[in-house]
């Protein structure tokens, strides 16, 4: 493996639980480049998604089952990936997995994520890096976020702060730039209150509110939204994590009736609250008066949620990731084949001033 030239594969199954988004990409340590060469995002079944949302409330027999079944799926889209792009397995050095999340608590520091790595390594006979977090629980901290490696890697010579905001399920934060000592946290709710809303109104029909149109319709509730900010997570000092269902589908049917309510009016609420969240954080947490905020994750295609942070935060250039050559669902399965990387060359990667462990370290388990 020539340290300057690292051809990796980033695997990542997000909170959405929507699918696989698979990376491939070239990594030079000793320059800070991270060179995206292919993407793409493989859907799951419906069926699949399902079971992946509701697996907290699993028992251990239907756990196990979902285990051993993801890492067949995604060993199938890996492979898949690898055909599609005409990338021989030889040309890959190592694959790196952020596995399905299906428990967080911070509060404990315990967090669990599954799929079977060994069906990938094995069957592909390409090493794969996985179980990241646990490294860093070890020495006291939280286990996540983990992507402020990848941020500072590439933001950290910046010579003024930027703040990069990832929006998937829960909306997270890095600051970093030239003489800023990288930090980050999870901010709130992204795009699952949104997401649990649009399947509640359809019973399952429909995943998400395409564009944010519906919420573009809606009128806001900001009762509503005052009510929800006196939730204990937002005043938290980080370093702090969020698991998924801390603002989840309970969190719609306590909130809202969908009997005497319009979705419209539900989503705009929600949509609004999620923009409110990312600036109410930014305006407490953040020290520095950062020029840019950089989004990705799947937040950035929906228009009313990006244009009502663009408000919100009108001092400071809101733009998206794809302006740095980045897919916004491409930027967390690259950190993690970037952390892959990382693992293979002994190099710490938990930010601990992110995480709040007590020692950097190598993260990562490695099945050859």
């Amino acid at each position: 493996m020539n340290i300057d030239d690292i051809k990796a594969i980033g695997l990542m199954s997000g909170t959405s639980a929507d699918g696989l988004s698979v990376v491939y990409a070239r990594i030079c340590f000793s320059k800070r480049k991270v060179d995206l060469i292919k993407y793409k995002t493989y859907n799951y079944e419906k069926k699949l998604t399902l079971k992946i949302i509701n697996a907290r409330d699993f028992k251990l027999h239907d756990i196990v089952e979902l285990h051993y079944e993801l890492g067949k799926v995604w060993y199938d889209m890996v492979k898949r990936f690898l055909k599609e792009f005409k990338i021989k397995p030889s040309d890959v050095d190592l694959i790196a997995s952020h596995g399905q999340t299906v428990y967080h608590s911070s509060l404990k520091k315990q967090t669990y994520q599954i799929g079977e790595v060994e069906f990938i390594s094995r069957l592909l006979k390409i090493p794969v890096v996985y179980d990241f977090r646990v490294g860093d629980i070890v020495f006291g901290g939280e286990g996540a976020p983990l992507v402020p490696f990848f941020d500072e890697f590439l933001f950290g010579k910046n010579n003024f702060p930027v703040g990069l905001l990832n929006i998937g399920g829960v909306s997270n934060i890095t600051v970093t730039g030239s003489g800023i000592k990288t930090y980050g946290f999870d901010i709130g709710p992204g795009n699952t209150l949104m997401d649990w809303a649009i399947s509640i109104y359809s019973n399952g029909k429909k995943r998400y509110d395409r564009d944010g149109n519906l919420a573009l319709k809606g009128k806001v509730d900001f009762r509503k939204i005052e009510r929800f900010m006196k939730n204990s997570f937002f005043n938290l000092p980080p370093p702090k994590s969020l698991d998924r269902e801390e603002f989840g589908k309970e969190f719609v049917l306590k909130n809202f009736d969908f009997q005497k309510e319009n979705i419209e009016d539900i989503l705009a609420t929600l949509n609004y609250f999620t923009a409110y969240s990312v600036y109410y954080s930014v305006r407490r947490f953040v020290k520095e008066r950062i020029k840019k905020l950089i989004i990705s994750g799947g937040g950035v295609y929906n228009k009313t949620l990006f244009e009502n942070i663009r408000k919100l935060l009108s001092d400071v250039e809101v733009e998206s990731i794809e302006k740095y050559k980045i897919h916004p669902l491409a930027k967390e399965p690259l950190a993690f084949a970037l952390l892959g990387a990382a693992r293979f060359l002994n190099v710490a990667s938990n930010v601990v001033s992110v995480t709040g462990a007590k020692n950097k370290v190598v993260l990562g388990k490695i099945s050859f």
